[in-house]
């Protein structure tokens, strides 16, 4: 079910384009996939090397991709990367071999592909970015136990944990229509909410406007209506990752979501990463599944597989950062406010889908899940100001010297996400990043 790792993983190897070179986040062995337009120009595929984007229209034209790599590149390179991502994943295997043979500093096809780099190289900085693909659906999950533990402690539940959590995959189905990429502006939300002491509720602004951290996981080859996908087929369904920011409206949320869940509170955005990084990719970047903590349920048989437990982890450390409009005019760098893992997360992104679909719901290529909110055991890495504020108790200090509980019009807030092992290329998903306007 999982990849393995081979030649395009090699950290001694270096990309001709010399921005990649040792780059922190878009090295050579990344090579992740999205759409852009070149200044001037119109969407079109593109992979991600260095601080250049790599334009596979103009490799198509240049006639750099044949065989095997010809279908995908030809599926990635138009304006979204749905039809790629229908493929699976030994077409878009073939791929990343054949863009690594082009952009590695050795060889023919490096010197193929450098004789056409004037038409096959934009710099990133001067690209507009677009959502990777068309999104037919997206469904939020809630698997990091901590973020859920925390959130029972605040709302005094007696024990923090509703009894299925250990033993299933809870989430809900989210509003894929207001998934935007990173760099979109977000007005802040109206709705209906009951303040402490109040009878009844009243409209109006949000005034706990609160960040999510998550990782965003991208659905490959899809399911017919009524097949649900085994668990030991699961991560052959996986297109690849992003940074996800589930913005959430807590006092509009909490006073809608009983009984039947967040509505108007969560529905106004998502916030996803530009760049879908590939399974491949983060291959030498796979865990073990952390062991379960004695007591804990066995997951049942449909949510169980011996491979999935030893290799569906992830070692990747995931962070939000906050600039504000004092920040920005002093000329400071973004401020971190947590720094977690994707090791916290309880379940699996393979038993995530196996759960989607144990039911007999559909998937699509392009549908996209959020991991629920990424928080680690102490306080150095909880996923949202919820939970560093005490909803609103404790006051958060800022470089600058001023302080939040929640978010406030002109803050931006930044998700970053890095892979690190010893002997082996760093790599990261680029930013999920987002500024809060006001809303008249």
């Amino acid at each position: 079910m999982y990849e393995h790792m081979d030649e395009t993983h090699d950290a001694g190897c270096q990309s001709w384009v010399d921005s990649a070179r040792n780059h922190p986040v878009f090295p050579l062995q990344n090579l992740p996939l999205g759409i852009f337009s070149p200044r001037g120009g119109n969407p079109r595929g593109g992979v991600a090397i260095g601080d250049h984007i790599f334009d596979l229209q103009a490799a198509l034209d240049a006639g750099l991709f044949s065989g095997s790599a010809g279908i995908p590149a030809a599926a990635a390179a138009g304006t979204t990367i749905n039809p790629l991502m229908a493929l699976g994943k030994e077409p878009r295997r073939a791929l990343r071999k054949r863009l690594w043979e082009l952009l590695v500093d050795r060889g023919r096809d490096s010197a193929d592909a450098q004789r056409h780099a004037a038409d096959l190289l934009h710099e990133a900085a001067d690209c507009t970015m677009h959502l990777p693909a068309a999104i037919g659906g997206f469904s939020d999950f809630y698997a990091g136990i901590h973020h859920a533990y925390n959130g029972g402690l605040r709302h005094k539940r007696p024990a923090p944990l509703l009894p299925n959590y250990k033993y299933v995959p809870v989430a809900y189905n989210g509003r894929a229509s207001s998934v935007v990429v990173s760099g979109t502006p977000i007005r802040r939300p109206k709705g209906q909410r009951r303040f402490p002491g109040e009878e009844t509720p009243s409209f109006g602004l949000c005034t706990k406007l609160d960040y999510e951290l998550e990782l965003g996981i991208w659905i490959g080859p899809g399911k017919e209506l009524g097949n649900p996908i085994p668990i030991s087929e699961a991560g052959d369904h996986i297109a690849g990752f992003c940074m996800l920011n589930d913005w959430s409206a807590r006092d509009i949320q909490t006073w809608e979501q009983q009984p039947l869940g967040p509505f108007v509170g969560k529905s106004f955005s998502t916030t996803i990463s530009s760049w879908v990084v590939t399974p491949e990719a983060l291959a030498p970047f796979r865990q073990p599944q952390p062991t379960r903590p004695d007591g804990d349920p066995r997951p049942l048989p449909y949510l169980w597989d011996d491979s999935d437990q030893q290799q569906g982890g992830f070692d990747v450390w995931i962070e939000p950062l906050i600039i504000t409009q004092t920040m920005r005019a002093e000329g400071m760098p973004p401020h971190r406010l947590a720094l977690s893992n994707l090791k916290h997360l309880y379940w699996t992104v393979a038993q995530m889908v196996a759960h989607h679909t144990c039911g007999g719901c559909n998937l699509r290529p392009g549908d996209i899940f959020g991991s629920g909110t990424i928080s680690s055991p102490d306080r150095s890495g909880l996923g949202s100001l919820a939970e560093l504020s005490d909803d609103g108790k404790t006051k958060i200090e800022l470089p600058s010297g001023e302080t939040r509980t929640f978010i406030e019009d002109g803050d931006e807030i930044i998700m970053r996400a890095q892979a690190k092992r010893q002997g082996f290329a760093t790599i990261g998903f680029g930013d999920c990043r987002g500024v809060i306007l006001g809303n008249p």
